[in-house]
């Protein structure tokens, strides 16, 4: 599956600092230290709607990520996936009366658009779940003759994990069994199925069912994969047994990032998978959570239908911490509107206050666990600066351009 268009970034002089991040397993802000290849898995979307902010807003996080390491000269080898075969898809398709394959497909072309307007640097492997079948299928077949997973007795030919053969299940989203027996349920668990040998064991393997779509998955029978274990294939094939972010919302935390890394830890006996687990938060609307159980989304492509400038949505979200759950309103994009025009006209003076301030600033913010907030205000300072006709550098204005686009994605 071929990624959106790239954008050239432009370089800057000298070079950034370290990175720090927040990882999750250990709550708390680590240096991120990755080899000269820096490896990054952030998970993808599940393609049966259009990309929503908080879609965006968890792109744009690991954009930064990426722009960071770039800045500090690493090489950035990012992976990013499609759940193109999953419940939620066929389900979608089933009430609108549409064949989910070309559902899968609208869909994954307008988050590819989406993502190009945002200025997203795209991924160097865009995978799908359904090209990455037979790779998931194998390893199935090897937990299962590894003892971690079992076939359930009922004839469906459903394959489980066996949680118990991750004897450190749980570190990662530092829940309690009882936590995660609430959530489990809500993000698409079934600790109620019967013949599980405990209730939080997450599916490998869906057996075929008549009316679904199928593959052929070897010792396996024909099905199709569960959530988790594409995930975890996907990354391993291309990024190796252990890697420096696996990334996404906080609503993957678990099950989804939880049961991927027990899986791959098993399938290569390497732990921890990721030496940072990165979650961005939740996008509400007007003080309420944004979900498609609520019908309240805002779509990026429908701002984009309404001329707003996918810049402006850029810095909307960026001025809030990538880790928090913030809402989304109208003052929110007209403030960044306005902020947009500001530092055009900025970039446009003849001259401002010192450029190798304004880069040492912005990189200093961002190494601090991505503080966008940090980074605008900073920028905000210097472009109120220029425009007052303060500062005699006159370089600067196309340095505070170019810093604003490699470092914080925005084009001026």
């Amino acid at each position: 599956m071929e990624p959106w268009a790239g954008h050239e970034v432009p370089r800057l002089p000298g070079r950034g600092g370290p990175l720090a991040l927040y990882d999750s397993a250990r709550q708390g802000l680590h240096p991120s230290d990755p080899a000269d290849v820096a490896r990054m898995y952030v998970c993808g979307i599940t393609p049966y709607d259009a990309t929503h902010l908080g879609h965006a807003a968890t792109m744009i996080t690991f954009d930064l990520v990426q722009r960071v390491w770039r800045d500090a000269g690493r090489t950035v080898r990012y992976v990013q996936n499609v759940t193109d075969i999953d419940d939620p898809l066929l389900e979608r398709a089933a009430r609108d009366g549409e064949d989910w394959k070309v559902l899968a497909m609208r869909e994954t072309a307008l988050f590819r658009e989406d993502m190009e307007a945002l200025r997203i640097i795209p991924p160097a492997h865009y995978v799908g779940a359904v090209e990455s079948i037979p790779d998931i299928a194998e390893k199935v077949q090897l937990l299962l003759k590894d003892g971690a997973a079992y076939r359930l007795d009922d004839g469906t030919g459903d394959v489980y994990f066996d949680t118990s053969a991750s004897p450190r299940f749980g570190y990662e989203s530092n829940l309690s069994r009882a936590e995660m027996l609430e959530i489990f349920p809500e993000r698409g668990g079934d600790p109620d199925r019967e013949g599980k040998r405990d209730p939080l064991d997450p599916l490998l393997w869906r057996g075929a069912r008549e009316g679904e779509p199928s593959w052929p998955g070897g010792e396996l029978g024909a099905g199709r994969p569960g959530w988790h274990i594409e995930c975890a294939v996907i990354a391993l094939d291309l990024l190796g047994d252990r890697i420096d972010v696996q990334g996404g919302g906080n609503d993957l935390l678990f099950p989804h990032h939880e049961a991927s890394a027990a899986h791959a830890e098993r399938l290569t006996g390497e732990a921890p998978f990721a030496q940072h687990y990165v979650h961005a938060g939740m996008i509400g609307l007007d003080g309420e959570k944004m979900s498609k159980s609520r019908g309240n989304l805002v779509f990026v492509s429908r701002l984009r239908a309404d001329r707003v400038d996918p810049m402006a949505v850029r810095l909307a979200l960026l001025s809030g911490h990538y880790r928090s759950d913030r809402t989304w309103t109208d003052e929110l994009l007209t403030a960044a509107q306005e902020r947009l025009a500001r530092w055009r006209q900025a970039a446009a003076a003849p001259a401002g206050p010192s450029g190798a301030e304004l880069l040492a600033g912005v990189r200093a913010r961002l190494a601090d666990d991505l503080d966008s907030p940090g980074a605008l205000a900073i920028a905000d300072a210097w472009a109120e600066q220029a425009l007052a006709g303060t500062g005699d550098d006159p370089g600067a204005p196309a340095l505070f351009a170019d810093t604003v686009d490699a470092l914080l994605g925005v084009r001026l």
